[in-house]
């Protein structure tokens, strides 16, 4: 059996990579690790060197992704007001009482099904 240690890239594609990139920087507040020009992808580190989400920009249609970001349980409800101040439409938390977290979301510019999740460790 093979042990991971959690998820490090996931990749999805965008229409315009230059739009995708200013929403993921500007308003999430990713860093750009690699802008790969020659193939228009863009590297964006997560957490520091945690992970990383590549925009990969693809002509659509595609089919809409989904994934979450984490964030601390103190830190969510800001989050989602730092997101609706940002002109970002985004639900009010809802609890998971399986996972255990609480939860708010919210779409990207391509219309990509987007997660805070806030784990209740």
């Amino acid at each position: 059996m093979i042990t991971l240690a959690g998820v490090y890239e996931v990749t999805f594609p965008v229409e315009d990579l230059d739009r995708a990139e200013r929403f993921y920087v500007d308003v999430l507040g990713l860093e750009v690790g690699l802008r790969d020009e020659p193939r228009r992808w863009s590297f964006l580190r997560v957490g520091g060197d945690g992970g990383m989400v590549v925009l990969q920009e693809t002509p659509p249609p595609w089919p809409v992704r989904h994934f979450a970001l984490e964030v601390a349980d103190d830190d969510l409800d800001g989050a989602v007001a730092a997101l609706r101040e940002a002109g970002v439409e985004i639900t009010d938390p809802i609890v998971h009482d399986w996972m255990p977290a609480r939860s708010a979301y919210f779409a990207d510019p391509d219309g990509h099904d987007l997660e805070l999740c806030a784990p209740r460790r």
